[in-house]
């Protein structure tokens, strides 16, 4: 279960960070506005956060028995994913100077 775990945790890294990378909507579609903005970037969180949680279901399940999650699991779950985020965060807002708002 060691090798699930690690891919777990890269997926959760690479699911953050993700949306900061490209000004395309997952990277692959393009939108109409040249810049994506930061509502856009938020949707593709949430909705990276919601993959992130069945793969990591899926791999629970495959492991072994799958157990019940509370309100606290998600919510620590959900501020890791916030603080992977961060390196991307910080690329898209003070590193690249290409960004016009």
């Amino acid at each position: 279960m060691s090798a699930a775990s690690w891919f777990f945790i890269l997926l959760a890294l690479v699911c953050a960070n993700l949306p900061f990378a490209s000004e395309r909507l997952f990277c692959l579609v393009a939108l109409r506005t040249p810049v994506k903005g930061v509502m856009w970037r938020m949707g593709e969180c949430v909705v990276l956060y919601g993959v992130m949680i069945m793969v990591g279901f899926a791999l629970e399940a495959h492991g072994g028995n799958r157990t019940a999650q509370g309100w606290a699991f998600y919510v620590i779950t959900c501020c890791v994913f916030a603080v992977f985020a961060f390196p991307g965060f910080c690329w898209c807002y003070l590193v690249n100077t290409t960004f016009t708002s």
